[in-house]
């Protein structure tokens, strides 16, 4: 049905009908399922998400100890103080920080679109679910948002570090969240677009360069920014500020970044932070 942004807002404006309705029926339509079908799979990828963070602010380390209780330490900051970021945005760094760190301690995620970049769609889904109250309905479609965004950059560019730099990987996820964001607060297909691509243009020529070849440094942190500027991104376009360059340009952009990145920056672990002091001195550690 779509294969651009451009088409997906197209098909959404002039069938009158959300972005998350066009991804079911893409879904229903080349699974050959039902509706319900097509529901009760999400509604599985949900229940992930929900107990991973869940399992997260129990607290969780991972077996370097690299990473871990994080997401326990912000909630906790958040109690006690007043956040200067705000409630709802140090929220979701907390969640999407947390489900990272689930990830780094071989617990169950849902990869969105991957294993590194799991954090940022569940941690601000489940962030401004307190401000939006949305239903059980409306939690899963947000995640047919977030996928038909990210069914496009799949098709299109790509979403893994190892081919694109974090930018595919961090930088996708982000700007699926925030995209789902104003979707389930209101805004309008092409405000969803706009949101996704000033998201995505912000997080251009990010490198992948996870200290130890673990999925654990930066990774964990760089959730919390993706999920953070996914927020930002989605109150701009909220707000009526547009995107000056077409979402699927900034597409195009970060597929040829990343064709131009060297091998060094594309999660090898040979280059950026995995190449300081102290990431050679923490993988020695780890690996001897």
């Amino acid at each position: 049905m779509f294969r651009t942004v451009a088409e997906l807002v197209e098909i959404a404006e002039k069938e009158n009908m959300l972005i998350s309705e066009v991804m079911i029926r893409q879904e229903m339509d080349v699974k050959n399922k039902t509706r319900e079908e097509v529901f009760a799979e999400m509604e599985k990828n949900l229940q992930v998400m929900e107990k991973a963070i869940e399992d997260s602010l129990k607290g969780v380390q991972s077996v370097t100890g690299l990473t871990g209780g994080d997401a326990v330490k912000v909630q906790t900051y958040m109690r006690e103080k007043t956040p200067l970021s705000g409630h709802l945005m140090l929220d979701a760094v907390s969640k999407a920080m947390g489900t990272n760190e689930v990830n780094a301690a071989m617990g169950v995620i849902c990869a969105t679109p991957t294993a590194g970049s799991a954090g940022c769609v569940p941690g601000t889904l489940f962030a401004v679910k307190e401000q939006l109250n949305p239903t059980r309905e409306q939690m899963i479609r947000y995640l047919f948002t977030a996928g038909a965004f990210g069914l496009v950059v799949a098709n299109n560019a790509f979403i893994s570090g190892a081919a694109g730099g974090c930018q595919a990987e961090v930088g996708s996820a982000g700007a699926m969240a925030s995209a789902a964001i104003v979707e389930m607060a209101g805004g309008s297909p092409q405000q969803s677009a706009d949101a996704f691509a000033m998201t995505l243009k912000n997080m251009l020529g990010l490198v992948c360069d996870p200290v130890a070849g673990l999925v654990e440094v930066p990774c964990v942190k760089r959730n919390a920014g993706g999920a953070s500027l996914a927020i930002v991104s989605a109150d701009l376009a909220l707000a009526g500020v547009t995107s000056r360059i077409p979402c699927d340009e900034v597409i195009g952009a970060m597929y040829r970044i990343g064709r131009q990145m060297p091998v060094s920056l594309r999660e090898t672990g040979e280059g950026g932070l995995a190449d300081t002091p102290t990431g050679r001195f923490l993988k020695e550690k780890i690996f001897g």
